[in-house]
């Protein structure tokens, strides 16, 4: 089969490859680039652990084929935060027990952070319903969402303090 030359600009740092034409955007993000923050749950669409920004909108990598994406800006969650300096929403799961078993967690937090830009305060039924595409099996969903709310308080008190 053949391949296709393919540049990306993931987590600001540009990135040129090959890649087949069908070949799926989060298969290239794991393997060629081996960024293992999105995960490969479903392969459907349904669970959202393969959630990544794509030119500043909220994609399943599953279902996008990298050549769609030749040319994006694609932001993973290595690239919200770092060990040493972990982003808002980061910090929040990890203080509100938004996570256990953490497979779904770089997806919940790359969704809530696209969430948190097209909605900097949102309500609780708004966090819910913005984050319905992203499954969690293991937490009931309440400690997510109270975590996505104290990092957009956070977050605007950061902002207001700013301005």
């Amino acid at each position: 089969m053949s391949r296709m030359h393919i540049t990306l600009t993931v987590n600001g740092e540009e990135r040129e490859l090959l890649a087949e034409p069908r070949e799926l955007l989060i298969h290239v993000l794991r393997e060629k680039l081996g960024l293992t923050g999105p995960h490969i749950g479903c392969d459907t669409s349904h669970c959202g652990a393969c959630t990544v920004e794509m030119n500043g909108r909220s994609v399943k990598a599953c279902t996008v084929f990298a050549a769609q994406a030749d040319g994006a800006e694609i932001t993973t969650i290595e690239g919200l935060g770092s060990p040493d300096g972990l982003h808002v929403l980061q910090q929040a799961f990890r203080e509100h027990h938004g996570l256990q078993c953490g497979f779904c967690t770089p997806g919940m937090i790359t969704r809530a952070h696209r969430l948190l830009q097209e909605n900097p305060d949102p309500t609780e039924e708004e966090v819910r319903f913005g984050m319905a595409g992203n499954l969690c099996r293991c937490t009931g969903y309440q400690n997510i969402v109270k975590a996505i709310l104290a990092a957009a308080e956070e977050m605007n008190t950061v902002k207001e303090a700013a301005e």
